[in-house]
């Protein structure tokens, strides 16, 4: 049914001032700051909302948004941010603002994530996962409203990756005005619905596992965007996506299948788009699961699965590299010396054996239907994982949620082995490490391995702490030995980022974060 209605919609809508996307997902919801999929970034945090600071159009490179300029101390505690003048929220059929953007928005904005008193705290939910994970509330000492136009961030200590992580999605920043008249109405559950920021698009309506539709923001302080409504079409199968965009009924066909692409260059009325991006593949052994809590059975399982032959049937030649960290080689901090998993069931079997795993042992495989960046082909991963486990005797029972039940259910621990990827937020080694594979992240739900070592811990903790990179890069080379030791994931691949667009589609710039943004894209004629 959602295909009907989605063509529906795109045909209705088709333009030369539309532009319209075929994604891979729906969003999980529009207050940004409770979730952390990129297909929800793309609905509101790269639409809706924005923050204090931006990431350059295609870099990973920090540059002034909502804040015009900043000044850090010298001891790296204090973060003094000049706001922006004149910056109005968007008017809606639900909300009339009656000031501009300022200081109060963004007081509001963080702490009613890092204040348990703040009286919209406790009304999230799914809490603030990035702002615990990454251990903001124990940061963060204070935020100052220095006057309308300044706002002063006081820290605990140095943190080295905090200017970047403003630039990040949960960092967006909310009307207060807003969220005042929601909260005195009784209609909390509007913020989630009926999202309100200074974005370059104004949300006009979300028909689930169908359709995001918005219009152009006509006063965003960039300016206008040159396509009058941006309309996300939501279409999981990515061969129907290529279906659509060759139908015309989208101008850009986002994560298509790798092994699809050398047809797609060959495609006259197609082109395509590619990088190199911050991405990960893997598959998380829930750790909170016996015999997962065994180190020498999770060796095991990275011994038995043979990830040349997934990576071959998930990206074809050249669209992914193996993977052995939880980050790509091209990010500082890697280490060139840390080797893969070979593949050798014979010593899988002897772990097993000293692990006291008799042949028989059950397992849930974990997947969506579908198929994103990360995993191409869900469907023919989790059988080829099978596969290898049933090799070592053990029974592998797959199960495959829709992506947002798929990650709410991953959250609570309900998962044995679980698919899943990561797209780099920030540019920083810290930002694929905390969120995922900190202590505080698996109290939270968002480690999917809900593995917690307190060694590797404290060395993200003095990796942030330290303003020289290079002594940062050593820390991080001493965590990912222990990662690789302890195995709580199955690494598998670092993908590349491919998007098909139509030849009309101009100003688009793919980002190595993995995020989309619309904003500067025009239609020609």
């Amino acid at each position: 049914m959602w295909v009907a209605l989605a063509l529906f919609f795109c045909c209705s809508w088709t333009s030369a001032q539309t532009l319209v996307v075929c994604t891979e997902a729906s969003p999980e919801g529009f207050d940004i700051a409770q979730y952390t999929a990129a297909t929800t970034a793309d609905a509101a945090a790269e639409t809706v909302y924005e923050r204090l600071v931006e990431f350059a159009p295609g870099t990973t490179q920090v540059a002034p948004a909502l804040a015009q300029s900043w000044e850090i101390s010298p001891d790296g505690l204090s973060y003094t941010f000049n706001l922006r003048r004149n910056v109005q929220f968007q008017r809606t059929d639900y909300f009339t603002p009656s000031r501009p953007f300022n200081a109060d928005d963004v007081l509001w904005s963080f702490q009613r994530q890092l204040d348990p008193k703040h009286p919209w705290h406790s009304l999230a939910p799914r809490g603030f996962p990035y702002a615990t994970s990454m251990g903001l509330p124990g940061l963060i000492e204070r935020i100052e409203k220095l006057d309308d136009n300044r706002v002063r961030f006081t820290l605990r200590h140095p943190e080295a990756p905090f200017l970047a992580d403003l630039a990040m999605g949960f960092a967006s920043i909310y009307s207060a005005e807003y969220a005042d008249l929601l909260l005195k109405a009784g209609k909390a559950e509007q913020l989630n619905n009926l999202p309100v920021g200074t974005g370059p698009f104004v949300f006009q309506r979300y028909q689930k596992d169908a359709l995001v539709r918005f219009a152009a923001n006509p006063t965003y302080w960039g300016g206008t965007p040159k396509i009058d409504r941006l309309l996300l079409s939501i279409t999981p199968d990515p061969g129907v996506r290529l279906q659509k965009i060759r139908a015309g009924d989208c101008q850009v066909a986002l994560y298509p299948r790798p092994t699809d692409i050398p047809a797609l260059r060959q495609e006259p009325k197609l082109k395509v788009a590619e990088l190199d991006s911050l991405l990960v593949a893997y598959v998380a052994l829930n750790t909170r699961h016996k015999p997962l809590d065994d180190v020498r059975v999770r060796q095991a399982l990275n011994l038995a699965f043979d990830r040349d032959a997934y990576r071959t049937a998930q990206f074809g030649e050249g669209g992914a590299s193996p993977a052995v960290a939880p980050y790509p080689p091209t990010l500082w901090g890697s280490d060139p010396s840390l080797q893969g998993w070979p593949r050798d069931l014979e010593r899988a079997r002897k772990l097993l054996a000293e692990a006291g795993i008799q042949p028989g042992l059950k397992l849930s495989i974990w997947t969506r239907p579908g198929g994103g960046p990360t995993n191409p082909n869900p469907g023919i991963g989790a059988q080829m994982l099978q596969d290898d486990l049933g090799k070592l005797g053990i029974r592998a029972d797959i199960r495959v949620y829709e992506w947002g039940e798929l990650i709410r259910r991953g959250k609570r621990g309900e998962h044995d082995l679980l698919f899943m990827g990561w797209v780099g937020d920030n540019g920083d080694p810290d930002n694929f490490l905390t969120p995922n594979l900190s202590c505080d992240a698996a109290r939270n739900g968002e480690n999917l391995s809900g593995w917690c070592n307190a060694q590797f811990d404290d060395l993200l903790r003095q990796a942030r702490a330290s303003t020289d990179q290079a002594t940062r890069a050593d820390l991080y080379r001493q965590a990912l030995a222990i990662f690789q030791r302890e195995a709580p994931w199955i690494a598998l691949a670092y993908p590349k980022q491919f998007v098909v667009l139509s030849p009309k589609v101009k100003g688009f710039t793919l980002s190595p974060l993995g995020s989309n943004n619309f904003a500067r894209v025009e239609l020609a004629p």
